[in-house]
This record gives C-alpha cells, structure tokens and sequence, in this order.
C-alpha cells in the first residue's frame, strides 16, 4: 500500500469512526442546515449537555468533518465537507469493485447453468 493510500485509509477510517455516534451525526446535520454556529446553539434541543457537545465536536474536528474559528469569546463550528467527500469517493470505488466481482460471480454460474458438465 502507498503512502498517499495509507494516508487516505487513515482519514476514512477517522471519518468513519467519528460518525459512528448518532449524536455526532445529528450535530454534523444540524450544522448543515444551520451554517456556521456554537456548541450552546447546537445544545439547545439535544439530550446532551454544552460540554458533550463540545467533546463531539473535538472528535468530528479531529476527523476533519468541521471546524471551529474563534469570534470573540465564542467558537464557532461550520462543516468541512472535504473529508465526508474523500470518504463518500472511497465508498463508491469499494461499491463498483464489488459489482465488478458480483458481476463475475453471476457469469460463471450463468456459464454453469448453461454448461453443467464444463464443457
């Protein structure tokens, strides 16, 4: 394996490990919808507190999922779309190799059935 694939391996697999919590999926969305906001906005009308928040958010800014720009006395967190992107590119690649293999599976047992001795 490359470098440069390794590379890319290690960010999916922190992209996928960071959207393993549904919280963290629902704060992703929330900030999707919503631009550029605080963990006390993203707070209001979640089960968890300020700080869970505030530590999903490290863990989603760790992945590369969104970032945080401090205004004032306030951080602010926005989506960072270049990872889910890299991540979405490595599952659509992984989904055509296997309908590539599939599809080879399906023409020998349609060469099977046709030919049951092997002829």
């Amino acid at each position: 394996m490359t470098e440069e694939h390794r590379g890319a391996g290690d960010a999916v697999d922190g992209v996928l490990a960071a959207l393993a919590d549904p919280t963290r999926r629902r704060l992703l969305d929330l900030l999707a919808e919503r631009g550029e906001v605080t963990a006390t906005t993203l707070a209001t009308g979640l089960p968890v507190s300020r700080q869970a928040v505030v530590k999903h958010l490290a863990v989603l800014e760790a992945a590369g999922l969104v970032s945080g720009r401090r205004v004032g006395r306030e951080v602010r967190y926005t989506v960072r779309p270049t990872a889910l992107n890299a991540t979405a590119h490595w599952m659509a690649a992984l989904a055509a190799d296997w309908d590539r293999r599939l599809a080879i599976v399906k023409r020998v047992a349609e060469a099977a059935e046709r030919d049951p001795d092997g002829r």
